[in-house]
């Protein structure tokens, strides 16, 4: 039991460090007019093609970690479902805030940690990243089989 919690929480860190530093290293790569729409924290469609694949990617090595540790197929299915709740929980205040927040109007450049606190992604992203990260655990845990 303890090690499948661990592996539940070793795959959920592995997928937050690997979100962290590849969306980190796109941004540094496209910058600023790359990742928002001109003038304004509005993604463009090309960031959001990035980050639906950099965010599967991450769930799949977090799925194989997982599996790796734990060494069953139980624990993928719990860090799937943790996945899938921690982000429609997480996409909540951004549905809620969609409707009656105005654009935010953004400087040339901006940096990585002001781009990732101001960014504004549609509220169609927030409710299906959540299921595209479960479904990315479950097939990278069926890598390791």
């Amino acid at each position: 039991m303890l090690r499948t919690i661990g592996a539940v929480i070793a795959g959920y860190v592995v997928m937050v460090l690997f979100v962290f530093l590849t969306f980190s290293l796109a941004y540094l790569m496209m910058g600023t007019n790359g990742a928002f729409k001109p003038g304004l924290y509005e993604i463009t469609p090309l960031w959001l093609t990035i980050s639906f694949v950099l965010g599967l990617i991450a769930a799949m090595v977090g799925g194989f970690v997982c599996v790796a540790i734990a060494q069953h197929a139980n624990a993928p299915l719990a860090l799937a479902g943790l996945v899938l709740v921690v982000g429609l929980a997480m996409a909540i205040p951004i549905l809620k805030s969609s409707g009656s927040s105005a654009l935010q109007l953004r400087a040339a450049s901006v940096s990585n940690w002001e781009a990732m606190q101001n960014a504004k992604q549609p509220p169609w992203v927030a409710v299906l990243n959540p299921f595209i990260g479960a479904l990315g655990v479950i097939l990278g845990a069926r890598l390791k089989k």
